[in-house]
């Protein structure tokens, strides 16, 4: 309503309305993009919080709000339809869900850019996402491409690759887009932190249902609670968000200053003295952790080197064994080829012997033919 009453009135000053509501739509054009790169980085906080306790799935509010915020982001100023199509527009043709001539859906959705811009990442889920049975329309298909890349831990490298390709973001987008403004390289920083998280999603839930938009519930950073183990304030975020947009320079985005009364002070003092605290406890607790530490490894070191000494003298005492052993071989093989020597010359000898001692055939014929005459005369004489 505010917007309308501004740009009525400046379309009553005559000359000068169309610069006047050129200024106000940069700013308002400007604001939204701060205010979804903030809400962004809230949802990221809130998120790696949450996982502290829990594991994050589709039932979590808390992803279910960031994936809406980051499907909010992709598809700012996206261009719906070609501009070498756009005359299709008017026909009366239901466009949405049907491919048209050109081979893609129309209107667009992010999940066309991304598959386009994201090639070039290695080991992509692109074509996994393509072939995926239950999931037909282009939304569903960047959803289910949000949980994959989230499961895999590589949604911050999709972004960035996609966009280091800025002809092809160029050919996405129009002109204010938060792809093509410095907001882009805030949103891949600040992904990287869910790369810590381990998440678990069914691709075959309502979350992937591209007939309903996604909504974005900006009840949880109306007012951002103060969590005690985070030094820096909400201030500081917005503070820090704040100058980093594209209109930061300009006086009129500077809001007024943030008043704290006394308790705040305190209870920020308070929570700082606790964080430092607990830091020094955390601090001589690691510091004795490594002492210990150190004193095992020389430990280790010591015992290693008694190893590697009892090794070395082992592989010496065997090597001595081994010289041994090998020549008793030599002078076992030695005696018993002599002990083979001789007893063939034994054999030999033992031989000559015998065949020496015994008589020859034809003195065993006299012998015998004397004693046949003398017993033949014996009997004569009986």
């Amino acid at each position: 309503m505010a917007s309308r009453s501004l740009r009525g009135l400046g379309g009553n000053r005559g000359g000068g309305g169309g610069g006047g509501r050129k200024s106000l739509s940069a700013r308002n054009a400007a604001v939204e993009r701060r205010n979804l790169i903030t809400v962004c980085r809230f949802s990221v906080k809130t998120l790696i919080d949450r996982s502290c306790f829990e594991t994050i799935d589709d039932s979590s509010p808390e992803f279910n709000n960031f994936a809406a915020i980051l499907e909010q982001i992709l598809s700012h100023r996206l261009k719906e339809i070609s501009q070498s199509c756009r005359w299709l527009a008017h026909l009366p043709i239901p466009l949405q869900g049907q491919v048209t001539w050109f081979g893609y859906e129309s209107p667009r959705s992010f999940w066309d850019y991304i598959r386009v811009a994201c090639r070039k990442v290695s080991q992509n889920c692109i074509c996994s996402i393509e072939n995926m049975e239950n999931v037909s329309s282009s939304r569903a298909k960047g959803r289910a491409w949000i949980r994959v890349a989230l499961m895999e831990k590589h949604l911050s490298e999709y972004i960035s690759t996609a966009l280091r390709d800025f002809k092809t973001t160029r050919r996405f987008y129009e002109d204010g887009a938060i792809v093509l403004g410095e907001e882009a390289n805030m949103l891949a920083g600040m992904l990287l932190g869910l790369n810590a998280i381990d998440f678990s999603f069914c691709l075959k839930g309502e979350g992937l249902d591209g007939n309903f938009p996604a909504v974005i519930d900006y009840t949880p950073y109306l007012k951002f609670t103060q969590s005690s183990d985070s030094i820096s304030s909400d201030e500081e975020e917005l503070r820090t968000l704040g100058s980093s947009g594209s209109e930061s320079s300009t006086p009129e985005n500077v809001g007024p200053p943030f008043i704290m009364d006394e308790n705040s002070w305190f209870n920020k003092c308070k929570r700082v003295k606790q964080k430092y605290q607990l830091t020094l406890e955390q601090k001589g607790y690691l510091e004795e952790l490594l002492r210990l530490r150190e004193n095992q490894l020389s430990e280790s070191v010591a015992q290693n080197k008694i190893l590697l000494q009892r090794i070395e003298d082992s592989d010496l005492a065997h090597k001595l064994e081994k010289e041994q052993l090998e020549y008793i071989i030599v002078e076992l093989q030695d005696q018993l080829t002599v002990l083979k020597n001789n007893d063939l010359r034994s054999r030999q000898e033992l031989t000559a012997h015998l065949t020496n001692q015994w008589p020859s055939p034809g003195a065993l014929d006299v012998n015998a033919v004397a004693l046949d005459t003398l017993l033949y005369r014996k009997h004569n004489k009986q």
